[in-house]
């Protein structure tokens, strides 16, 4: 049952973790790309950008199977009060929170600017796409710290 749990996780990391990070990767640069822009063109570019939006947000939710399944492999394998299971479980909340409070917020005033709804302000999308940039990189980088606390695993008992 173990190895069932630990490949079913590291299958949830990779075809959900994986999509997540890089379509918030390239919607900054998509979202400047298609602000700039004006007319029949924008709304080809607000394509791209609510494509790369919708796969954030779909993928962020296929997203929450990676520590649940993470957490029972840790259960079956005895590990849960190791060290650098415990600190990917903190990175992986970090993660989760960026997403949701920074991230998906700002890509959401970004399409609703590029719909044109009367609340949106196209300026302080704009604005907010420097934070966004820095965001996301954030989440990648921490995405980045826990797989490599998966791989090596300190203390761990493989011993590989």
């Amino acid at each position: 049952m173990t190895k069932l749990l630990l490949s079913l996780h590291v299958l949830a990391a990779i075809l959900a973790i994986g999509p997540v990070t890089v379509a918030a990767s390239m919607f900054p640069r998509k979202a400047r790309a298609a602000l700039a822009v004006e007319g029949a063109d924008q709304a080809d570019a607000a394509a791209s950008v609510r494509i790369l939006y919708r796969v954030t947000q779909v993928y962020a939710m296929l997203g929450i199977a990676v520590p649940v399944l993470g957490i029972g492999t840790a259960q079956m394998m005895g590990v849960m009060g190791s060290p650098w299971l415990i600190t990917s479980l903190v990175l992986t909340v970090l993660a989760a929170l960026i997403l949701l409070v920074l991230v998906l917020p700002r890509q959401e005033a970004v399409v609703s600017a590029l719909a044109g709804a009367e609340d949106a302000d196209s300026t302080k999308a704009l604005s907010g796409l420097k934070l966004l940039t820095m965001s996301t990189g954030m989440f990648s980088l921490l995405w980045a710290a826990v797989t490599v606390l998966m791989v090596f695993r300190p203390g761990s008992t493989t011993h590989a």
